[in-house]
């Protein structure tokens, strides 16, 4: 069952939640080393009559389901993910903006592996797909992000190559292919990219890599078969925005 509620663990995923939606934060658990570091937290808390407490470390891994906990967890309540509408789309195109897609990548470490580095590269649009094996923004991906997800716009998508043969009019749609694909990224469009990658162990959906523009394969030494889905996310997510993200102030360089 997917829970209208989610943990979201450790100190720098908690205060990120905090600074973007502290109206969602429902319950706040604490270790007693970690008290404080969270005043700020505990008071607009306080004044929202919101729960929070200082518990025992063995209390919080109960909480989190997790040891790996940081010493702070945080029950928010999950929005619901909607479908993206054609004209949404369209502006976020209008504006060069890099959409990433998701079809059923399932492991929700991956998935929070993932977001991290789209929200890195400054990638703010995820589309998930509306399936059953595909994961969903959970506690174990909200950890893994490390705030990440507070700066997503998330949505889902029941039919996903329709959805692409609908976007191709506003994006250049490139797919990720383990093997087959072209191993240069070089912009052949003027539109923006929206990058797809494929379940773990399957890929992509045949029928969602027949409805990308390209596919693209990232070249290796052939010692593995392949990157990690995650990894491979970094570097492709690297090549399709560096154009766009500033170079550092000269004062910085040395």
């Amino acid at each position: 069952m997917r829970t209208k509620e989610v943990s979201i663990c450790g100190l720098s995923a908690v205060r990120s939640r905090f600074e973007t939606a502290p109206q969602t934060i429902k319950r706040l658990f604490f270790t007693q080393e970690i008290a404080p570091q969270i005043g700020d937290i505990c008071r607009a808390l306080a004044e929202a009559r919101a729960a929070y407490r200082c518990v025992e470390i063995e209390d919080l891994e109960r909480i989190a389901g997790s040891v790996h906990h940081g010493g702070i967890v945080a029950v928010v309540e999950r929005p619901p993910f909607r479908p993206p509408q054609l004209d949404q789309v369209r502006e976020w195109a209008g504006r060069g903006e890099t959409m990433l897609i998701l079809d059923c990548i399932g492991n929700p470490h991956n998935l929070g592996a993932i977001v991290r580095s789209a929200a890195f590269f400054g990638v703010t649009k995820l589309i998930l797909a509306d399936h059953p094996l595909a994961a969903l923004p959970t506690d174990a991906a909200y950890r893994v992000a490390a705030g990440g997800l507070d700066h997503m716009e998330i949505f889902i998508v029941k039919y996903m190559n329709r959805f692409l043969h609908d976007i191709r009019a506003f994006y250049e749609v490139i797919g990720a292919a383990t093997e087959g694909g072209h191993p240069d990224l070089s912009r052949r469009s003027r539109k923006p990219v929206a990058l797809v990658l494929g379940n773990e162990e399957e890929g992509l959906a045949e029928e969602v890599a027949a409805e990308c523009d390209r596919l693209i394969t990232i070249p290796g030494c052939g010692r593995v078969e392949s990157l990690n889905v995650s990894s491979a996310a970094a570097v492709l997510l690297w090549e399709c925005t560096r154009s766009r993200i500033p170079a550092p102030d000269s004062a910085h360089r040395n």
